[in-house]
């Protein structure tokens, strides 16, 4: 396995897995889940205006950074695999997943450098910040648009990505 692909989890995830998809272990959850989860951490990640008015101010409904890292990873797996596992389910094309996986790359770094518990002035402070920033943005802009969606919309909040994420 590549080596830039290390969890931002402990070893012991929480959850279900139900089998394999090519050697990667999968949950239940589907694709379009996992899409939109990705594509929510993604629109934070990518926000610098967000990022000072609801993390850093700790305004309630959307989570903080280690929140939003892990909704990047945690049901991809993207710390593990690289995003171009997920062809033609979870991203489109080879365009979307080097755009996911260099934003993946590059928070994981500081995820792990700063630490999972750390407070949200620690990332925004941490000096590779903005460029996880642009790297984050370059693919929230890239899979929003293909999703017909506008790329500066505000994010939504966490209960809304529940909402549209709830099966019928």
């Amino acid at each position: 396995m590549d080596s830039r692909y290390r969890s931002a989890r402990p070893p012991s995830r929480t959850g279900h897995r139900s089998s394999t998809m090519g050697g990667m272990p999968l949950n239940d959850l589907p694709w379009w889940r996992w899409r939109a989860r990705l594509r929510s951490a993604l629109h934070m990640l990518s926000d610098p205006a967000f990022q000072q008015e609801t993390w850093l101010a700790g305004r309630a409904g959307y989570g903080d950074v280690t929140d939003a890292v892990y909704r990047l990873v945690e049901d991809s797996w993207l710390d593990r695999w690289p995003a171009e596992k997920y062809l033609g389910t979870v991203v489109r094309d080879t365009t979307e997943a080097a755009l996911v996986d260099a934003a993946v790359l590059r928070v994981l770094r500081i995820l792990h450098e700063v630490g999972a518990d750390a407070p949200a002035a620690a990332y925004l402070g941490h000096p590779g910040w903005p460029e996880a920033v642009g790297a984050a943005r370059a693919a929230h802009a890239h899979l929003a648009i293909a999703d017909g969606e506008d790329p500066d919309a505000p994010p939504r909040s966490l209960e809304v990505l529940r909402i549209l994420t709830r099966s019928a």
